[in-house]
């Protein structure tokens, strides 16, 4: 059984990385923030996934847009402006002299607190801000074989409860859901919303191929996917049929291909869910088309601004 989408051979070269901790660069081994941090305390911050692609940042304005987004509905002041962020995510990987196949994280959390408290006005400095690079790529055959993707009974909330739309460092719901489709021996675990409609998956974003169209939920339970908006662009850019809307897990296992999105590893076939086999159980036509489409869009953006 594979890992999932987030499966991939470890590199040497991430042993030896150099970690951004608030502008200062520390080894990966010496990397560390404070016990009192806001993010270790309570969860309480946001984050970003990106992609170094040959020397490019595909898609880093939509990314920035969420980030920032995000920081103004919780609340925090990121304590840079977009430029001042983007320069430091550059320099970062120019002192680790990388150039493509590489993950970044992100994350910006409230900062250091006085004292173990939730109420904001404990906090004592300003944000924290690290930025982790590493080499990682997803397997060959995870992007061409696919997932197993598995119904848990963990609901995306509304937005009242935890906006999903607030990519927080706060993921228990999600991690939750994810131990449950681990434990049941799949990959991933696919989410439904309080109506019982199909939502999303744990970590990335889910789409189905019925009939020449390709369906994704509302996105009312979900994070405002960047890989999802995409795929989306590409398919009315491209003649293909594509819904935003509610359907069911009947309509899920009477579907001739299905797969999931995400930053790390783009568009990947689930060829299994809830035990019943998608199509023939390998990548089915819509899926390799719309991983090309995906491909050279990514090759496009990568010849954008800033450039590593």
């Amino acid at each position: 059984m594979s890992k999932g989408t987030h499966d991939y051979q470890s590199d040497p070269r991430n042993e030896t990385i150099r970690i951004s901790v608030d502008g200062e660069l520390q080894l990966r081994h010496e990397a560390r923030v404070s016990v009192f941090d806001s993010g270790f305390v309570l969860g309480d911050g946001i984050w970003e996934g990106l992609r170094l692609h040959d020397g490019g940042l595909p898609f880093l304005d939509q990314h920035l847009d969420r980030l920032y987004e995000g920081a103004r509905a919780i609340d925090l002041d990121i304590g840079l402006s977009r430029e001042q962020l983007t320069q430091r995510i550059v320099d970062t990987l120019r002192a680790n002299g990388m150039q493509s196949d590489v993950h970044i994280r992100l994350m910006v959390t409230r900062g250091v607190k006085a004292t173990p408290h939730q109420d904001p006005r404990f906090v004592i400095g300003a944000a924290t801000i690290v930025i982790i690079p590493e080499y990682k790529q997803p397997l060959p055959a995870t992007v061409e074989q696919g997932i197993r993707l598995f119904t848990v009974h963990v609901r995306r909330g509304a937005p009242d409860v935890q906006d999903p739309k607030l990519n927080s460092h706060s993921k228990l719901n999600c991690i939750l859901a994810c131990i449950q489709a681990q434990k049941a021996g799949y990959d991933e675990a696919l989410m439904l919303d309080p109506h019982g409609f199909v939502a999303t998956c744990n970590s990335t974003h889910f789409f189905i191929v019925r009939r020449g169209e390709v369906w994704t939920s509302t996105g009312d339970y979900c994070l405002g996917g960047i890989t999802r908006a995409n795929v989306i662009r590409l398919c009315r850019a491209h003649g293909i049929p594509v819904f935003e809307k509610n359907f069911s897990l009947t309509e899920v296992y009477g579907a001739e291909e299905a797969f999931v999105t995400g930053t790390f590893a783009g568009v990947v076939p689930a060829c299994e869910i809830d035990g019943r086999t998608m199509g023939d159980g390998k990548r089915g036509p819509m899926v390799a088309r719309l991983q090309q489409l995906y491909m050279e869009l990514v090759r496009t953006e990568s010849r954008l601004e800033p450039r590593v």
